[in-house]
This record gives C-alpha cells, structure tokens and sequence, in this order.
C-alpha cells in the first residue's frame, strides 16, 4: 500500500480527479449530463492508444515521432478502402490499418537498429516522408461519411454499459501491453535496454531485435487509432493527426515514463493521455485563457522531467550508500 500510494501513476490520477472535480463544481453539466460521460471517455480514445505505443519505445531510451503522420496515412487508406472496395468486411479494414501502421512502424525500428542514428532523427524525417505520402495521396479530398459503411461509423458512437465502445478497445490494448510488460521476460528486457543500452548488450540481450519490436508495436498501435479516428469523426482529409505526435509524448513523460528510458508503465502514460485532454475541456469552463492552458501543460512536462532526475539522484545516491555500508 506505501508502494501505491507513493507511486507516480497514483499522483497522476489524483490531479485527473482534481481537475474533474474542479470544472464539475464550476459546470455541473461537465460530468453531470446526457453525453458529458461519454465524451470525457471517448475523446481520450485515440491518444491513449499512441500514448501507449509511445510509451514502449520511450521505455527503450527511444521515442517516434512518426505517430501522428502514420495515423493520418492508416486514416486515409481505412476511408480508400471503404470507397474502393464496397462490401468490405470492416475487421479486414482494421486488419489493414494495423498491419500498415506495423509497416511503417517496422522502417523505423529497421532504420534506428540498423542506421546507428538517434530515434529523434529518424522518426522526425519519416514523420515528413509519412505526411508527404498522404497529401501526394489525398491532396484537397476529404473523406466524408457519406463514403463510409454506417456499420462503421457506428462504432464511434456505440456503447456497452453506458462505456463506449472506442475507449473499450483502448482500455483491452492498455491491459495487454501492460501486463505483457510486467511479467513477460521480453517486456522486462525492454526497460533493462533503456536502463543502459550498453550493459544489455554485454549481458547478450537482443538489443536491436527487440528496440525494432518496439517500434513495430507503436505503428501498429498508430494504425490502429487512424482506424478509430476515422469511425469517431466520420470524416478524414490530408492534415488528420497532425501534431497529435508531440501530445503522444507529452502525455508519456507526464504519465511518468521517463525520456531517458528505463522506467515508468503504460498506466501512467495512458492516464496522462487521460489528462491532457481533460485539462483542454475543464481549463475554459474554469475560465483560464487559451495561453495559461498551453502553458500549464509545458509546465507539467517540465515537472514531470525534473521530478524523474530527482528521483533518480537520489535512487543513485542511496544505491552508493548502501555499497558503502556493505
């Protein structure tokens, strides 16, 4: 219980609860009306499922910034599929944008292992290279829902139990990457790479095999939230996902998944998802000017980052105290 509770993920949740709490009290109708509920859980959807890819390849000392470029490509080619192919059954579409997000995943991680060139640099080109691909593509066409089948389009508006279907996807992708994390050898493997790459090496780790692993999981989780884009705004043109990249990382770091690799989980980053998009509804209810909100977000990046060195100064300070003591 003192684990828990002095845990990053806990102090998180209670700044989400916060915020809520704040905005509910100042707007009951926040929380507290017809489709508030469901928004403040369907919103969220498509970050937290980059936030989580993120997070993996971040755990590695890496980090992709192709996300958002990948989901407007996956977005694009799910809205194609529907207008060429009429009939189309709609898992094969999912199928499609998971393995084209794994794809294009896959040239990252094969670029980063084998180039022996910082991640930052590789994925800020690609993310070029992807959003190029998709204005060649799309052009001024838009999607519209017109094109797609109301099967589809329904997902984004379905329910189970008053829980959306979209955020339910999200929460079974968070459980699974999670829990392989914590007790499969490989998701160990990965936080002892970002802990030092050099060591893993020396103690016979597949370094290169599973950082490609990594980003292949992030493409296909990117593909996957171009597919959930499309079903939940009914609507994809050339600019879809643009940005979104830097809100997948902040939402990591704020989530207590350290930049410089090693540590941090999947909760975290998914309730920093979580929070982000909450704290861009509740600050204008509270009143808070457009710049204040930008500037509380950058604020939480820079608390996060300084909070992780501390810990791990003193994590350091205290493991030299001991050898000594020993």
């Amino acid at each position: 219980m003192s684990t828990l509770v002095r845990s990053r993920e806990v102090s998180i949740l209670l700044v989400l609860l916060l915020v809520i709490a704040a905005a509910t009290v100042k707007t009951p109708s926040f929380l507290f009306s017809g489709n508030s509920w469901r928004d403040l859980l369907l919103t969220p959807s498509i970050l937290l499922l980059l936030a989580v890819g993120e997070a993996v390849v971040i755990i590695t000392r890496s980090v992709d910034l192709s996300v958002g470029s990948t989901l407007g490509l996956t977005a694009y080619l799910t809205g194609r599929l529907f207008i060429d192919h009429p009939g189309l059954p709609i898992l094969v579409v999912v199928a499609a944008g998971l393995l084209a997000g794994a794809f294009l995943g896959l040239l990252n991680g094969l670029l980063v292992g084998f180039g022996k060139v910082p991640a930052l640099v590789i994925t800020l080109g690609t993310l070029y290279i992807y959003r190029g691909i998709v204005l060649t593509w799309a052009g001024s066409k838009r999607i519209n829902a017109s094109d797609m089948p109301s099967g589809f389009l329904e997902l984004g508006t379905q329910q189970v139990l008053s829980i959306p279907v979209l955020f339910l996807v999200a929460v079974v992708v968070l459980v699974a990457v999670g829990y392989y994390l914590r007790t499969a050898r490989g998701g160990r493997e990965l936080y002892a790479i970002g802990s030092d790459p050099e060591a893993a090496v020396l103690y016979g780790l597949r370094v290169r095999r599973r950082v490609i692993a990594a980003f292949i999981l992030s493409g296909a989780l990117a593909g996957l939230a171009g597919v959930v884009f499309a079903a939940r705004y009914g609507t994809v043109s050339s600019d879809a996902g643009t940005g979104i990249e830097l809100q997948a990382v902040a939402a990591v770091v704020i989530g207590g998944v350290a930049i410089f690799g090693g540590s941090g989980t999947v909760w975290g980053a998914a309730i920093g998802a979580v929070l982000l998009i909450t704290i861009n509804r509740a600050l204008p209810i509270l009143g808070i000017p457009d710049f204040w909100q930008q500037a509380l977000v950058g604020a939480l990046i820079l608390s996060a980052i300084v909070l992780d060195r501390l810990l791990t100064a003193r994590r350091n300070r205290k493991l030299v105290e001991s050898r000594d003591v020993a």
